[in-house]
């Protein structure tokens, strides 16, 4: 039996469960570097990027791209939020190491979390909701994931995908309030 292009294209295509009404804004909180929590119901209607970070990875200068789209962007509603992860076993033993690294390096000021996990069971809610929502798990450290304003995934990108690439800031203009 001969197959249509397209029917063979589809069948071949690997199967993605369409994505629930998403919820990211609502109800995922981090515990911050400095004290407290991020509420990302606190960013409702504010687009935000999440990325995973590691003090120690080949990509970590790509902090300064991070805060650059975040001096960019910020006033206008952007929110780059920071996590760093250690789930690819680079980044630093604490907390306070990691803040003051990437404050002595990159003098950052954008929102940072905690040394949190994104991967497997111990996964943060948010990155658990990432993979089992929207079938996207970090492939290494500094992975991005965009969000519109109400939580939904607009796009996600590899480590690779500079964060001031026009790409990506094509893809975050539309998403800032008006």
């Amino acid at each position: 039996m001969q197959r249509r292009p397209f029917l063979a294209a589809l069948l071949a295509a690997p199967f993605l469960a369409p994505t629930r009404p998403a919820r990211a804004i609502q109800g995922f909180v981090f515990d911050s570097i400095d004290g407290g929590q991020y509420d990302m119901a606190d960013w409702r209607g504010r687009p935000v990027l999440v990325v995973n970070t590691a003090s120690l990875c080949g990509f970590t200068p790509q902090y300064d791209a991070l805060q650059q789209l975040h001096d960019t962007y910020a006033d206008r509603g952007l929110v780059v939020l920071a996590v760093p992860s250690n789930d690819f076993a680079q980044e630093l033993g604490s907390d306070a190491e990691v803040a003051e690294f990437c404050e002595v390096n990159f003098n950052l000021t954008m929102p940072m979390t905690t040394i949190t996990h994104v991967r497997g069971a111990s996964a943060h809610p948010f990155y658990a909701w990432l993979r089992d929502e929207v079938r996207f798990r970090p492939s290494w450290n500094f992975n991005k994931v965009l969000l519109d304003g109400e939580g939904r995934v607009v796009q996600t990108y590899n480590s690779m995908t500079d964060p001031m690439s026009r790409q990506i800031r094509r893809e975050i203009e539309p998403l800032l309030p008006r």
